[in-house]
């Protein structure tokens, strides 16, 4: 069985004159990763290996996500190809992990992470929102052969806020 975990950036901040990689995040999206870190921790769900796209913010939200549930950062791996908002190459990139890896999880963007959770995910989303986390399963051995799986975990932040 092999198992996605994706989940978007938290809130990013406009308010700054930067690139679009260097936007940071704002404080609710601090605050939110930290929640859906906390809510995923309580699932004991172990993975093989986290890789996040080279933005600031999914960068940032890597980092907090990682560090709120224990993960091992020498399983931690920044991938250019996961820049991307289509889905097409964070679909090729998911696709062509080794298929020694069964659960990993992916730091990035929308549209491509609602795009895939449709396509994938048997849940339909509308929108995955910032920090919003998606977990999928798929009854095969092989990456190259995820098409139709399960959606077995869906945690928004707005769910979580007191």
């Amino acid at each position: 069985m092999k198992q996605i975990i994706l989940m978007r950036h938290g809130k990013s901040s406009w308010e700054y004159e930067v690139s679009d990689k260097d936007r940071p995040l704002k404080e609710r999206g601090i605050l939110d990763a930290h929640l859906v870190a906390e809510k995923f921790d309580s699932s004991n769900l172990s993975i093989d290996m986290a890789i996040s796209s080279p933005a600031n913010r999914a960068l940032h939200t890597s980092m907090i996500f990682s560090r709120g549930v224990g993960f091992d950062l020498s399983r931690f791996q920044v991938s250019n190809e996961l820049y991307d908002f289509s889905g097409g190459s964070v679909s090729s990139f998911i696709k062509g992990l080794g298929n020694n890896l069964n659960t990993v999880m992916i730091f990035g963007h929308n549209y491509a992470f609602t795009t895939l959770a449709n396509t994938w995910g048997d849940s339909y989303i509308e929108n995955l929102p910032t920090a919003g986390l998606v977990h999928i399963a798929f009854d095969v051995d092989m990456w190259s052969q995820i098409a139709s799986g399960k959606t077995k975990q869906i945690i928004f932040p707005k769910h979580l806020r007191q």
